[in-house]
C-alpha cells in the first residue's frame, strides 16, 4: 500500500497493523472499530476498564506479579484451600501427562473417556452422597447444558435473580417458562410457586453462595416450599463445595440440608486443584440424560488426564482430613473480625471466606486497589458491569494457604490505604 493510500484510510479508521505491516480494513470493520472504540473510551471514562495484571509465579497465597520487584501477598483469588500448587496436586498432574498423555482429542461419547475421568465422577458422587456425576470442561457448561436438556414448554423454571451468569444464560437456553425471584426473598418464591402449579414440572434454580457478595442461599426455606409445592431443587455450589461446612461437603451441609437438593453442580477450578472443569451430581436418570442429550457435554473435548488428575488428588485430600477446611474457617474469623473493627463494611455471612469490602465509588475501588498491591496486597477492585453501579467493591478472598500473620498483614495494609483516602476514620 503506497504512503499517500495509507494516510487517507487511517484518516478514516480504516487501516490496523498486524507485526507492523498496514493491512486495510472493509468500510464496515471500520464503523465497528469505530463504534467499539467509543464505548471501550466510555469504560474507561467510568473508571470501570479491566485491566489484567501478569502473574509469573504459581498461583499460591504469594504471587510474583509482573509490575512488582518483590512477591505479594494473594487475597483475590478463588484459592480456598491452597490446593492449586500444593505439591501432591502438581505431582499428580505429572504422573498423568506420563499415563495418560496431555489430552484426549475426543469428546467423551467417541473416545475421549479414560478410567480416571469415570473414577473422577465417581468421587464427585460419593463425595455428595449422590447417585451419579458427570464431568464437564468448566461449571459454565455444565449449567449451559442442564437446563436445556432438562425442561420443556409444559415446565417452568424460576430463579433467585442474582444467580451467576452461567445459571441465567443456561435458563435462556431452555424453553421452559422462565421466571425470577427476588434475592433470598422466600415470600416472592412461593408467590411464583403458587401461580406455576398447572406446569409439569418446576424447577427452583440458585447459587448456594452468591459469588459477589459472600451470602448464603436460604438453602432450608427453598428446600421446605419445593416439598410444600412439589418443586425441584438446582444448587450450583462453586462458591461453596470442598471448603464450606464442617467437612468441605458445601451449602447443603452448612445449612443442614445434605440430601435434599434434587441437583448440584459445580467447580474444579477453584478449591478443587484450581485447574479447570466442572460438574453436575444428582440421580442418576439425569446424569444418563445429560450423557446423551447435553450439547456441551457431547460437543466439547474431554477434560485432560493433568487436570482430571488435579481433581481427583484434591478430593482425596479434602476427604482424608478437614484441616484445610478449618484452618480456612479460622482465617475467614480474624479478617471479618479485625476489618469490621476498623469500621469497614465487610458484605457477606459471617462464615464465608469471600469478604467484599464495599466501597461504592468505581475509581474508588480501583485507586485502593492499586494502592493495596504498592503494600504488597494483591487484590482487584470490582465495579460495574460485574456488581451493580454505585456498588464498587474490593472482593477479597481467604485461603487456607494464608497464614495467620498473612492475614494480619492484609488487615493492616487495609487500615494503611482506608485511612490514607479516608475511607475510614
Amino acid at each position: 500500500m503506497h504512503a499517500s493510500k495509507i494516510l487517507q484510510v487511517l484518516a478514516l479508521g480504516r487501516v490496523s497493523f498486524v507485526r507492523g505491516v498496514p493491512v486495510a480494513r472493509t468500510s464496515s470493520q471500520a464503523a465497528l472499530c469505530n463504534f467499539l472504540k467509543g464505548e471501550l473510551d466510555s469504560i474507561r471514562e467510568a473508571g470501570t476498564w479491566k485491566s489484567e495484571r501478569i502473574i509469573i509465579s504459581p498461583q499460591s497465597a504469594f504471587i510474583n506479579v509482573s509490575s512488582q520487584k518483590d512477591k505479594v501477598l494473594n487475597f483475590c483469588a478463588n484459592n480456598y484451600l491452597g490446593l492449586s500448587s500444593h505439591p501432591e496436586v502438581v505431582a499428580a498432574a505429572k504422573k498423568a501427562i506420563d499415563t495418560h498423555g496431555a489430552g484426549l482429542s475426543s469428546v467423551r461419547f467417541i473416545c475421549g473417556t479414560q478410567d480416571i475421568h469415570k473414577e473422577l465422577e465417581k468421587k464427585i458422587a460419593k463425595f455428595h452422597d449422590r447417585e451419579d456425576a458427570i464431568l464437564y470442561t468448566s461449571c459454565f457448561d455444565s449449567n449451559a447444558g442442564f437446563f436445556e436438556t432438562l425442561l420443556s414448554p409444559e415446565d417452568a423454571v424460576i430463579s433467585d435473580e442474582l444467580n451467576h451468569a452461567s445459571i441465567i444464560d443456561g435458563i435462556r437456553l431452555c424453553k421452559a417458562e422462565r421466571l425470577r425471584y427476588n434475592h433470598r426473598n422466600m415470600e416472592a418464591l412461593e408467590k411464583i410457586l403458587k401461580e406455576t402449579q398447572k406446569s409439569r414440572f418446576r424447577l427452583i434454580a440458585t447459587d448456594g453462595v452468591f459469588s459477589m457478595d459472600g451470602n448464603v442461599a436460604p438453602l432450608k426455606d427453598i428446600c421446605d416450599l419445593a416439598d410444600r409445592y412439589n418443586a425441584l431443587v438446582f444448587v450450583d455450589d462453586c462458591h461453596s463445595a470442598g471448603f464450606f461446612g464442617k467437612t468441605g461437603r458445601g451449602t447443603e451441609e452448612y445449612t443442614e440440608t445434605r440430601g435434599r437438593p434434587d441437583v448440584i453442580s459445580s467447580t474444579l477450578g477453584k478449591a478443587m486443584g484450581g485447574a479447570s472443569g466442572g460438574y453436575t451430581t444428582g440421580p442418576k436418570q439425569i446424569i444418563d440424560l445429560l450423557r446423551n442429550k447435553s450439547r456441551p457435554y457431547l460437543f466439547s473435548n474431554s477434560l485432560p488426564p493433568p487436570v482430571v488428575a488435579t481433581s481427583s488428588k484434591a478430593f482425596d485430600l479434602i476427604t482424608e482430613t478437614a484441616e484445610l477446611v478449618e484452618r480456612l474457617a479460622v482465617n475467614t474469623k480474624l479478617f471479618r473480625t479485625r476489618m469490621i473493627e476498623a469500621g469497614f463494611n465487610v458484605l457477606g455471612d459471617k462464615d464465608h471466606p469471600i469478604c467484599p469490602v464495599l466501597l461504592g465509588d468505581a475509581k474508588l475501588a480501583s485507586a485502593f486497589a492499586d494502592g493495596m498491591l504498592q503494600e504488597g496486597i494483591f487484590v482487584i477492585g470490582f465495579s460495574y458491569p460485574v456488581v451493580p453501579k454505585g456498588k464498587a467493591r474490593i472482593r477479597v478472598q481467604l485461603s487456607a494457604g494464608h497464614t495467620l500473620q498473612d492475614v494480619n498483614r492484609a488487615v493492616d495494609a487495609f487500615i494503611t490505604i482506608g485511612r490514607r483516602i479516608k475511607v475510614i476514620g
